[in-house]
């Protein structure tokens, strides 16, 4: 009957569905007797609309059977909770109590639904991914950070000496974190701690502690009673406590190296160097922070103060003979790159910091030559690179990439890593390919001005030759320049300061003019040549050898004019013939033949053992010129210690601005005086004036118009020695005239003196005047 009354509901229109009964299938036969009429309806309805009727069937029917089954379900779930009470009176009664909206349920509930409408709420909520973020800074707010203070500073002390754990590790760790907070300040972008450090003395104090003593009770209270061999190195994380200390651990040592980034004073730095340098086998445990510190210590290594370079050396070196696998071959990339960057410029000061930096450098590259070999094969063929690209492309920009300090000290600093290593089957074959380059570097450009850049490649070739038993042709760029330099000519201009060849790469046009050009040449010409040959000295074919310096020595004494030059040039060609004589007086000596080469090497063994004049000479001249420069380096830090007074010249256009104040006042003053004087002497003048004809008075105004352009200090110079040579002239007698003068001038009164000043009219009204 049910299936009968649903498929019958089925086939109604919406009309017909509005107009019968909703609950078919609730109230049984009255129901099917409505659907049995509803039936009769539709029949008639279809007979009546025909064809138009038939075409829309389909979607009617789909939407009411959808919604008779959304209303017919409503009502179903209506009954079912009408039903519960009577069945289940405790239960409906816990509705009651805890759900009253689902006993409510009303049929108007789902038309929504049925429209198929949605209904805004009042108020949206909005997810953001900052959600826990602001819950975590609202907590911080609620929390508030604790301020540490000196009390609880030694209160941690106190407590760490006698017994520290591992609570009061932590607590420990993040005080020395909120010091790194405050130290970095807002712009290092560490997260605070629950710790917060505003007082300097508690900085200090528990910086200090943290750095000196804190790492040596953690190592005590991981070691444990068990005794170690301290000979090795015992990795912390073997400890039983270790994971319990671990996280505080990796805080502390990021917060080290954080610390070491910001740090100004030189002192501190140093302590905490010391500090890392003493737990380098706790970095080796996380490899993260160790390749941090790598990178700080590197920039420190390159560009520290001199303390801070030395002890950053010295963690770098610990870190590769610990883990060489692991970190050398960044390390020595790193390391090299900061090197070549920190060699732009060159000076004085700066020279030391460049030396050091290569001396470390090597020791470095020392550790494992099989990764020295590939860095240096690298390195070295792209200083060849840029070589080749300059000697083909012959412009100023391709010039410029190889006469440079960077160029010039990498170069210098390969030669000193082949010497250092020498002898090494492994690094032996690059001897060859650098001195080539060395080479090429000084044929680029062989003019006067580079002649500080020759000397310097001189310099390393010589380095290279003596370290590695290895011949190379120096001597030839050497006696070169004294062909090409006249040292006769007159200097065009004279310069006070000497010429400094160990700080500068090219000289100027003014510099080749000057005197100290040619003094500094022959200088840096006798050092050349002496460190050269006396590598040479115990050579058994040094006369062969020395024979073209020789020679071109006593050509240049023959042509050279000046006294100076001539004494230094003749003092190394004494003791070059005396080192030919030596050797050519002990090895007419030897039995064995040049073709035997092991009694030849023995030969130059035995003679350097004994000591040639050269070398001897040499050893004394090199004690000597390290004084000097010594001299040098303590008379420039006492000139800049004494406070000589500045002499400030003014600029013309203020110079004369200057005098014209100046001789303004003067003006001024000497209008005064004339009043004054004019004031006093007036009685006197005036009737002299009276007196004089009128061609006297013409005389006297062209003479005045004349003189008007004239400055007034002349004028009263000329009148005041006037007066001294009529006072001279009329000697003691006038005085005592001159003193009644005064007098009488001092007894007129005031209408005397106006009717002196008015003068006789007649006189002035019969003057005539010439053209």
């Amino acid at each position: 009957m049910a299936a009968s009354t649903k498929r019958k509901l089925a086939e109604l229109s919406v009309d017909e569905f509005l107009t019968s009964g909703f609950d078919s299938e609730v109230d049984g036969d009255s129901g099917g007797d409505a659907a049995d009429s509803g039936e009769e309806d539709a029949g008639r309805k279809q007979s009546q609309n025909g064809k138009t009727g038939g075409k829309k069937k389909p979607v009617l029917k789909s939407k009411t059977a959808e919604k008779v089954s959304r209303k017919g379900k409503a009502s179903e779930h209506k009954d079912q909770l009408s039903r519960l009470k009577q069945r289940d009176p405790e239960f409906y009664k816990f509705l009651q109590e805890n759900d009253q909206m689902l006993l409510n349920f009303d049929d108007s509930d789902s038309s929504d639904e049925e429209e198929g409408l949605h209904v805004l709420p009042d108020k949206l909520e909005e997810a953001s991914d900052d959600d826990d973020d602001d819950e975590g800074a609202a907590r911080r707010k609620k929390a508030d950070f604790i301020t540490v203070n000196l009390k609880m500073v030694e209160h941690w002390k106190s407590s760490a000496k006698r017994k520290l754990s591992p609570r009061l590790f932590h607590n420990i760790t993040q005080g020395f974190r909120a010091c790194v907070v405050t130290a970095k300040g807002d712009a290092g972008g560490m997260e605070p701690g629950k710790f917060k450090v505003t007082d300097s003395a508690v900085f200090n104090t528990l910086v200090s502690f943290c750095v000196h003593d804190l790492f040596g009770l953690l190592h005590k209270l991981l070691e444990g009673r068990a005794g170690r061999n301290r000979s090795k190195m015992v990795a912390p994380s073997s400890s039983p406590l270790w994971g319990k200390l671990r996280l505080d651990i990796k805080t502390h040592l990021g917060c080290s190296i954080q610390l070491l980034s910001c740090l100004t004073a030189a002192s501190v730095t140093a302590a905490v160097l010391h500090h890392v340098n003493a737990i380098v086998p706790y970095y080796l445990a996380f490899p993260k922070q160790c390749r941090m510190l790598l990178k700080q210590v590197t920039h420190l290594w390159s560009t520290g103060e001199e303390t801070a370079r030395v002890l950053a050396f010295l963690v770098l070196n610990k870190i590769c003979q610990h883990k060489k696998d692991v970190y050398l071959n960044p390390m020595l990339k790193q390391m090299y790159i900061s090197y070549v960057k920190n060699s732009r410029f060159t000076s004085p000061n700066v020279l030391p910091m460049i030396s050091f930096m290569q001396r470390t450098l090597t020791e470095m590259y020392a550790l494992d030559t099989v990764v020295s070999y590939q860095h240096a094969f690298i390195y070295i063929r792209q200083l060849a690179i840029h070589l080749r690209s300059a000697m083909t492309v012959k412009k100023k920009e391709n010039y410029q990439s190889v006469y440079n300090w960077q160029y010039i000290h990498c170069l210098y600093f390969w030669c000193r890593v082949l010497s250092t290593i020498y002898p090494s089957n492994v690094m032996e074959p690059l001897i060859y390919p650098l001195t080539q380059v060395i080479i090429g570097c000084i044929k680029l450009v062989p003019t006067a001005r580079f002649y500080p850049l020759r000397m310097h490649c001189v310099r390393a070739l010589t380095l290279l030759s003596e370290n590695t038993r290895t011949f190379i042709p120096v001597l030839p760029f050497i006696l070169e320049i004294f062909q090409q330099v006249d040292f006769n000519k007159k200097p065009g201009r004279m310069s006070s300061k000497p010429i400094n060849f160990a700080v500068i790469l090219k000289l100027s046009n003014a510099n080749l003019q000057e005197k100290s050009f040619r003094d500094g040449l022959i200088e840096q010409l006798y050092d050349l040549t002496l460190e050269y040959l006396h590598t040479q000295a115990n050579v058994i074919g040094f006369p062969e050898l020395a024979l073209p310096a020789i020679l071109q020595l006593k050509a240049f004494l023959k042509e050279c004019k000046v006294a100076n030059y001539c004494k230094t040039i003749r003092q190394l060609l004494e003791k070059l013939q005396e080192n030919s004589a030596y050797i050519t007086n002990k090895r007419q000596k030897a039995s064995f033949g040049v073709a035997n080469r092991e009694a030849v090497d023995q030969w130059e063994k035995a003679v350097k053992e004994e000591g040639t004049p050269l070398r001897t000479y040499y050893a004394h001249w090199k004690k000597l010129r390290e004084k000097e420069i010594q001299l040098e380096i303590s008379g420039k830090e006492r000139l800049e210690e004494l406070n000589f007074p500045e002499i400030k010249r003014k600029k013309p256009g203020e110079q004369k601005e200057d005098d014209k104040k100046e001789f303004k006042d003067l003006f001024e003053l000497d209008s005064d005086s004339e009043e004054e004087e004019a004031a006093s002497s007036f009685s006197v003048k005036e009737k002299a004036k009276v007196k004089e004809p009128a061609g006297s008075l013409d005389g006297s105004s062209e003479e005045e118009d004349d003189e008007e352009g004239q400055y007034e200090v002349e004028d009263d110079s000329e009148e005041e020695e006037e007066e001294e040579d009529s006072s001279d002239s009329d000697g003691g007698g006038d005085r005592p005239q001159q003193q009644w003068r005064k007098g009488a001038r001092k007894q007129l009164s005031r209408a005397e003196l106006q009717q002196l000043a008015q003068g006789p009219e007649d006189v002035v009204e019969d003057l005539d005047l010439s053209d």
